[in-house]
């Protein structure tokens, strides 16, 4: 079992930064692969940024310029670094994880989510 737990999110006001983590534990071998989602409520979850093994990584390009993801290997920890928010950047966060645990199978992992609201 793998368990992953986001956290950072609240309520910022528009044009202000939130750092958000997601700490990953339990049964875990190697985490390949590293996401974040958000969706908004009426909305299709969507793809926020993906970030690889070694350390190279994606955005949807509405975030391009505005978002960071990093991770930290040694914590089995992915961060969201927002910048510049939006009230339409207002959602819930999520992150996901893939990789091999410790008995050699692979793993799908979602956490639970984090709010993050921006007022106008």
């Amino acid at each position: 079992q793998v368990q992953l737990v986001e956290s950072g999110g609240g309520l910022v006001q528009a044009g202000g930064s939130l750092r958000l983590s997601c700490a990953a534990s339990g049964s875990i071998f190697r985490i390949n692969v590293m996401a974040w989602y958000r969706q908004a409520p009426g909305k299709q979850r969507e793809l926020v940024a993906t970030i690889g093994s070694g350390g190279f990584a994606n955005y949807a390009d509405s975030m391009k310029g505005r978002f960071i993801i990093s991770r930290d290997n040694a914590k089995n920890t992915v961060y969201l670094q927002m910048n510049s928010l939006k009230p339409e950047d207002t959602a819930v966060y999520s992150c996901n994880a893939a990789g091999t645990n410790r008995m050699g199978l692979g793993f799908t992992s979602w956490g639970q989510g984090t709010q993050v609201t921006v007022s106008s």
